[in-house]
């Protein structure tokens, strides 16, 4: 053999290699390339007061979205919540007020959430907390799980260097509402004790929409 010349053996090796490589990065990108066109993927959140349609930016938080998007196709929210709402007449103690409302799974201590994925900080996505934004709960950085929040009005102090958070990394947003910001509103005005939805509002379910 040559030294330009290939094997048969080699390029068999060669081709199973590229063909490999090519079906793990499909893989890789496609649970948030489903359903999704440049880098948006659409969803709807079916609450018992209406539905709440949102994109998801992929492309500029595609580890947040992942992270949701696994929720939402195992069907982990159906059944879950929005249980909590932070409004101005239930936050006395905070010099930092703002308007969110905050859902989750449902608890199933059987079926546990998956890892916590890492912050995507708004200075690295460039997705504020705007009128309408979603965005992921946590408590220190790199601690999402499930849990997540839709803004009510815009909320710069959660964004990277706000003052809500005193570790100032703020939070992961990754999406914004397309329709129902009149039932956010409605969600974010129902009865609570404290910042506790009395009782919680019902997701029936939450689905991408293509």
């Amino acid at each position: 053999m040559s030294g330009t010349t290939m094997s048969r053996g080699t390029r068999l090796v060669l081709t199973a290699w590229v063909a490999i490589t090519a079906c793990l990065v499909i893989a890789a990108c496609a649970p948030a390339a489903a359903g999704s066109r440049d880098g948006i993927v659409r969803i709807e959140i079916n609450t018992e007061l209406g539905i709440i349609a949102a994109d998801l930016d992929s492309a500029r938080a595609p580890v947040t979205v992942a992270n949701f998007l696994r929720y939402v196709d195992a069907g982990r929210y159906t059944e879950g919540t929005f249980h909590r709402t932070v409004r101005s007449d239930n936050q006395p103690r905070d010099s930092v007020r703002i308007a969110v409302i905050q859902g989750a799974r449902k608890a199933d201590r059987a079926t546990p959430s998956f890892p916590a994925v890492t912050l995507e900080r708004t200075t690295t996505t460039r997705l504020r907390h705007r009128d309408g934004a979603l965005s992921m709960a946590r408590s220190v950085p790199n601690s999402a799980t499930d849990g997540f929040f839709i803004c009510i009005g815009d909320q710069p102090s959660l964004d990277f260097g706000g003052h809500r958070n005193l570790d100032g990394q703020g939070f992961a947003a990754f999406g914004h509402v397309t329709k129902g910001m009149d039932i956010v509103r409605r969600i974010n005005a129902s009865p609570a004790e404290a910042q506790n939805l009395t009782p919680p509002i019902r997701i029936l379910g939450m689905s991408r929409v293509k």
